[in-house]
């Protein structure tokens, strides 16, 4: 569809952007929230429901124990203040895949709430205000058969409730102003950041493409100088970090485009498409037209100052904290960590520097060769089919002399090729660098007898030309030798 787009920066010289950020985070426990059915990804299609997720009469929810423990941690590592004393409700909404026709939901009294996380974009600090960390169940899933998959085009749809009653804790973030141009990133930040702490805690598997993490991602623009917020559009259930980006950088153009000609934004729900373009879904209810209210089959939840104390001392060390330390430990300059941080490479580096990189190659490894090809293959770097200890064995492969810079870039290219290990592929292939000083020296008479004047200049002191004898040695040895030696052989025979 063709939709009109203001240009970026114009649109931001013009307005700011207000965003509004909500991330579902599915937790990972044993069973289901209310539930004692098994709370794992995908299988057979409603095979993992029973009466109570299926909210069938009669049946009581029970809450779950560790799904409370896990919010818990999760607000204090938002620095949330922990609620003594909260309950849920239920929030009525027809949806087709919870046969409940309610969700049972947190609504003015959530666990967690008046949080704050600190981010960074291109070296910048960003504080995030979190207005609540509340608990829920998730839906289950619609399955539309078509063309497309979508229900535009469906012939009919199935449902799926093996994911209904699934735990999730709904992080709100306050309106975040003043980031101008950088919102898109900003909020792309903001989710790694929540990415990453989630797996710092161990409360969720965090897999994107799953949907276990998962973003609405609200934004408004208001006129530059104006102080009166503008009506938002809520791009919903956006699962990748780069998609968080793009829907962003989308609608604002779109909303800039609507304003900027006079038109009105309507407050609604919308649907990112990856092929780059967002379309409305439906207008967006404010929270009287769900009727919540308390719900009567479930006690409320005290955690009491004791537990909330025991819970908070078992906080691993946060990612903020970490980002810090290893800046300190690795000694780069704050945009070289920023590159790092920002390409989502710092878990990555840090597990090649503990398998035993130095940080400056595993950086230079992960940050250059295997961006490219993650670039390439269109995906994240930790999707790259290479662990952070072949990386690491790669580079002592280099430091030992077995293989120099070159020769490596085909190891990593047999080892994203399922060839095995560094040193199986290097054996496979045959590219150990030939370490044969009679086989080099006899290289370089070759190369030196096949270039005369090349060799007539090196003996009257222009040592710069033997770049031409070094390079025709390594096209002669497929580059299976050490520059370095090379060029002292040359320099030796012509001295």
């Amino acid at each position: 569809m063709s939709v009109e787009l203001y240009d970026f920066d114009q649109a931001m010289a013009e307005f700011d952007p207000v965003l509004g950020l909500e991330v579902h985070v599915e937790l990972n426990t044993v069973s289901k929230m209310f539930c004692s059915c098994a709370n794992v990804f995908g299988g057979e299609p409603n095979t993992r429901t029973c009466p109570v997720c299926l909210g069938l009469p009669g049946s009581l929810p029970v809450v779950n124990a560790k799904a409370i423990e896990s919010a818990i941690r999760i607000g204090l590592a938002l620095n949330c203040e922990i609620a003594p004393w909260c309950r849920f409700a239920r929030k009525n909404y027809f949806y087709p895949d919870m046969t409940k026709d309610f969700q049972t939901s947190q609504y003015d009294e959530p666990i967690a709430f008046n949080g704050w996380v600190e981010i960074e974009v291109d070296g910048e600090p960003y504080r995030i205000e979190i207005e609540r960390a509340h608990m829920e169940e998730d839906a289950g899933k619609s399955v539309h058969v078509g063309v497309s998959g979508r229900i535009g085009d469906a012939d009919y749809s199935l449902l799926d409730y093996n994911r209904a009653g699934t735990p999730l804790v709904e992080i709100v973030t306050k309106p975040i102003t003043g980031t101008g141009a950088k919102a898109p990133a900003v909020a792309k930040a903001y989710v790694a950041f929540l990415r990453d702490l989630m797996l710092a805690l161990g409360v969720s598997d965090v897999r994107m493409e799953q949907g276990s993490l998962r973003c609405d991602a609200n934004v408004s623009l208001m006129p530059k100088g104006a102080t009166q917020f503008g009506l938002r559009t809520e791009t919903k259930n956006v699962n990748s970090l780069r998609s968080i980006e793009a829907a962003l950088h989308y609608e604002i153009r779109r909303q800039a485009a609507l304003l900027a000609a006079g038109g009105k934004v309507h407050q609604e729900t919308r649907h990112w498409h990856e092929e780059g373009h967002t379309t409305p879904g439906r207008s967006k209810e404010t929270a009287e037209d769900y009727r919540y209210f308390p719900e009567p089959d479930l006690v409320p939840v005290a955690p009491s100052a004791e537990w909330v104390a025991e819970l908070r001392a078992t906080l691993p060390e946060l990612p903020d904290l970490k980002r810090k330390r290893l800046k300190a430990e690795w000694g780069f300059a704050d945009q070289e960590f920023a590159d790092i941080v920002n390409s989502g490479a710092l878990d990555l580096i840090e597990a090649t520097v503990a398998a035993g990189a130095s940080a400056s190659a595993a950086r230079k490894w992960w940050l250059t060769e295997l961006a490219r090809r993650a670039n390439e293959a269109g995906c994240e770097l930790g999707e790259l089919a290479i662990t952070p200890a072949q990386v690491a064995e790669v580079q002592t492969l280099v430091e030992a002399g077995t293989i120099n810079d070159k020769l490596a870039r085909q190891v990593i290219d047999g080892v994203l090729g399922g060839e095995g290990s560094p040193a199986d592929v290097v054996a496979a292939r045959g590219l150990a660098v030939v370490s044969d000083d009679s086989a080099l020296t006899a290289a370089v008479d070759r190369a030196i007898e096949a270039n005369p004047d090349v060799a007539e200049r090196i003996r009257s002191g222009k040592v710069q030309a033997a770049g031409a004898l070094i390079g025709a040695v390594m096209q002669e040895l497929r580059g299976q030798a050490d520059a370095a030696k090379v060029r002292e052989l040359v320099l030796a025979r012509l001295s």
